[in-house]
C-alpha cells in the first residue's frame, strides 16, 4: 500500500522536469546568432577585367596597420547621434588587418596579374598600408582612409610614391549591405594602388587617387 505514493510522487515530478528542460532549450534559442563577414568578394561576384597592358610585378605587402577601435572581432559603428556601438553578433571572419590584405592581394592578383613575394627573394615593390579610419555607419556609409607608400625594394634610386587616400560607398539597410559597401571601397583602394605599382613598373611617376568627400 505504499508504493501508490511513491509512484504518485514520481509521475509528478515528470512534467516539472520537462518544463524545465523545455525553458532553458527556450533560453538557448532566443540568444542572437553570430553573423560573420568578409571582405573577399564572393565567387558569384562580376570581377573587373584585367587591365589592358597590365605589366606582372611582385610585392610585398607589408602588415596592414588598422586603428585600434576597429581591431578586434565584434564591429564598431558610429549610430546617427555620432555615438559609436560594438555589435557583439556581427564580426568578420579574420582579424580585420588580415581581411584586408587577403582582398587587396586578391584584387591585384585578378586586375594586373601581381603576385605576392617574400622579403628578400628579389627584384620586387615594397607596399606599406596604414589605414587611418574605417568608419561603419549602418544604412548610409562606408570609408576608409589612410595613406601608402610604395617603394623598390631593390633599388633605392627608382622613384617611389607615398600617398594620401580616402574612398567611400554608400551602404544601404542592414548589416550585409554595410560588408558590400566595405568590399567596393577595397577594390577602389586595391585599383588605384594597382595602378600606381604599374606606372611605377614603367619608370613613371605615380599619380595620388583623388579623395572622395568626407
Amino acid at each position: 500500500m505504499r508504493i501508490q505514493p511513491t509512484r504518485s510522487r514520481h509521475r509528478s515530478r515528470l512534467p516539472m522536469h520537462s518544463l524545465l528542460l523545455a525553458a532553458a532549450m527556450a533560453g538557448c534559442a532566443s540568444t542572437p546568432a553570430t553573423r560573420l563577414h568578409t571582405l573577399m568578394p564572393a565567387p558569384s561576384t562580376p570581377r573587373a577585367t584585367a587591365a589592358p597592358g597590365a605589366v606582372p610585378l611582385a610585392l610585398v605587402l607589408e602588415p596592414i596597420r588598422v586603428p585600434s577601435q576597429v581591431d578586434q572581432p565584434q564591429w564598431l559603428v558610429r549610430l546617427p547621434d555620432d555615438s559609436l556601438a560594438l555589435l557583439e553578433q556581427e564580426r568578420w571572419a579574420a582579424p580585420l588587418q588580415d581581411e584586408l590584405r587577403q582582398a587587396v592581394l586578391e584584387e591585384l592578383g585578378a586586375r594586373y596579374a601581381m603576385v605576392e613575394a617574400a622579403a628578400g627573394t628579389g627584384s620586387s615593390w615594397r607596399v606599406r598600408l596604414d589605414v587611418r579610419r574605417f568608419d561603419s555607419v549602418p544604412g548610409r556609409q562606408a570609408r576608409i582612409e589612410g595613406a601608402w607608400l610604395l617603394s623598390s625594394s631593390d633599388d633605392a634610386r627608382r622613384p617611389g610614391s607615398r600617398c594620401e587616400w580616402r574612398f567611400s560607398e554608400t551602404a544601404g539597410p542592414g548589416m550585409p549591405a554595410l560588408a558590400a559597401a566595405h568590399r567596393r571601397a577595397v577594390v577602389r583602394l586595391a585599383g588605384a594602388l594597382g595602378e600606381g605599382l604599374q606606372r611605377l613598373g614603367r619608370g613613371e611617376s605615380a599619380a595620388c587617387p583623388a579623395h572622395d568627400s568626407p
